[in-house]
């Protein structure tokens, strides 16, 4: 049974209780983040922390809890849960209104719910625990805000279904210059020639604290070429590798793209040897 948080009450999901007049479920009015959890220790919190902070910013929203009481909540939740490998969904949003305008309410009281679900354990960085995905590419078409991590997620949704109306798993999407932008729920590396290319922040990408992590442990603990920068369709077209990269999956192959095999179909060499990076320093920055 699942036991979830809402606004100080520890209870059962089933029994969980929002109100329709939540702004959240009006308009999306709300930020959330999914912290993965290995055997009841949480990775890159204060990543997630910092983030959460951002995305409050990002829609003028305080922070009704200390960081020291969230983190007291997540724990609460992870015991309550089990203490396995869990993903922990986090999420805030303007509170309960009298009336539904789009103006903000002049004393808001937001909305703090938290619940767990079990994930699969992270890949080692062999091709047998590989979990690889089909992709197929689309023009980018959500709203111009997307550094913020938002509830409203309709243009993410729309997109992924479009992966899989063509029985594929994930969708790259591009800009109007034609340079890639992300995934429906990821970041993306590709790797092409000698190079690690990742596109750099903007309005149009989520600040990725699992991209983030792996900036840093290439960094650190290999001498491979990594550039941040736009990067073109035809570069993503070309790579020999492409990654997805997210808190649950960590880095994930794509084996195809519309339809096309990824060099030979397979994970590749330096998929293989990043998530081995994060096999062995997946806390290190927590």
């Amino acid at each position: 049974m699942t036991i979830a948080y809402l606004n100080g009450d520890y209870a059962p999901l089933a029994d969980v209780r929002i109100s329709p007049m939540d702004r959240g479920f009006l308009f999306g009015d709300g930020v959330y983040e999914v912290i993965p959890c290995y055997d009841g220790k949480m990775v890159t919190l204060q990543y997630h922390l910092e983030r959460l902070h951002q995305s409050l910013n990002g829609i003028a929203l305080s922070q009704p809890h200390s960081d020291e009481q969230l983190i007291n909540i997540l724990e609460e939740i992870i015991a309550r849960n089990g203490a396995g490998n869990l993903g922990i969904y986090l999420q805030i949003t303007r509170g309960v209104v009298e009336k539904r305008q789009h103006v903000f309410p002049e004393h808001p009281l937001p909305t703090v719910f938290a619940y767990a679900y079990d994930i699969s354990p992270p890949s080692d960085g062999s091709p047998e625990t590989a979990s690889c995905f089909r992709t197929v590419t689309r023009r980018d078409q959500r709203w111009g805000r997307c550094h913020i991590k938002s509830t409203a997620l309709l243009g993410n949704v729309l997109h992924m279904m479009e992966a899989v109306e063509e029985q594929a798993e994930e969708v790259l999407l591009f800009n109007e210059r034609d340079e890639l932008t992300e995934a429906a729920a990821c970041n993306v590396f590709i790797v092409c020639g000698d190079k690690i290319l990742t596109p750099e922040l903007d309005h149009q990408k989520l600040p990725g604290v699992t991209r983030r992590q792996c900036l840093e442990l290439l960094a650190a603990h290999t001498d491979w070429s990594v550039e941040v920068r736009p990067v073109s369709r035809g570069e993503v077209l070309s790579a020999s590798e492409i990654w997805l990269s997210s808190s649950t999956k960590e880095l994930a192959p794509v084996v195809s793209v519309d339809g096309k095999p990824v060099n030979d179909g397979r994970p590749g060499s330096r998929w293989s040897a990043a998530q081995k990076l994060f096999q062995q320093h997946r806390f290190s920055s927590s």
